[in-house]
């Protein structure tokens, strides 16, 4: 009787690890069916979120690079997420979005891809002496938007910055070139109430004075205005006076723009 209760007692335990074991696989089984179910799951997520389009624009008036550079650092300001390159040398610009992103982007860009508007700049520069109109010279220049603009009118002066082969028979001199008489640097910006301009007029002549650093060395004369404005097309804006560095008169500048296209 006693043997048949142990021999009963050790089948119970044998059966009881049986079952254990068998929901230990069981749970396990389990896990690693959720576990990749999870995991498939993420990369279907995964596939969407880095899923896109590629479009490449072409910029239609966008001719120097600042102007390519500044509508790609506004779209990458706009699009943070989206991956947009610039391509000089074709005047474009490839994004990779979503198909929503790329359609503003498309939209910014034609807002931004405008025309440069151009102007015609006219420079009056009328002498006074003792309270006499005296004469009146009128220069004109076309200046696109955002580009710098310089008109010169005068001679180039060589001055003497030394010499070489100075133990030779002829000596020869080394020359650089110095303009002199008008110059016009001018650049026009478009204003929402007009045109800005940043101008610079300069007046120079050569002395009769004669330098003390060398004998061949001239003295020039200069008279310098600079400063910026806003004109309004169609009007003439008193910018300021200079005086005459030949004569000692005292010349108004004056300007005119208009726009051309």
């Amino acid at each position: 009787m006693t043997m048949n209760n142990f021999s009963a007692g050790r089948r119970a335990t044998g059966d009881a690890w049986v079952l254990a074991a068998c929901g230990l696989v069981f749970g396990l089984t389990m896990t690693g069916m959720r576990a990749g179910a999870q995991s498939s799951d993420e990369k279907v997520t995964t596939a969407k979120v880095d899923g896109g389009v590629n479009q490449t624009i072409f910029l239609k008036n966008a001719a120097q690079q600042n102007d390519l550079t500044d509508i790609q650092t506004d779209l990458r300001n706009l699009f943070p997420r989206v991956k947009i390159y610039g391509i000089p040398a074709q005047h474009a610009i490839s994004i990779h979005g979503s198909p929503e992103d790329i359609a503003e982007a498309e939209r910014i860009v034609t807002e931004l891809d405008k025309p440069r508007p151009s102007y015609r700049l006219t420079f009056t520069l009328a002498g006074a002496n003792g309270g006499q109109s005296g004469l009146e010279q009128s220069f004109t220049l076309i200046a696109g938007a955002g580009e710098k603009t310089v008109f010169k009118q005068g001679t180039r002066v060589p001055i003497v910055t030394g010499h070489y082969d100075a133990e030779a028979t002829t000596s020869n001199s080394q020359l650089q070139y110095m303009d002199v008489g008008l110059t016009i640097e001018v650049t026009a910006v478009r204003l929402a109430d007009g045109v800005g301009l940043r101008s610079k007029v300069e007046q120079s002549s050569l002395s009769e004075e004669k330098s003390g650093v060398g004998v061949q060395d001239p003295v020039v004369s200069q008279a310098v205005w600079e400063g910026s404005s806003t004109v309004t097309p169609g009007k003439t804006l008193v910018l300021g006076s200079i005086s005459n560095p030949g004569t000692g008169h005292k010349q108004e500048i004056s300007v005119a723009v208009e726009q051309v296209k």
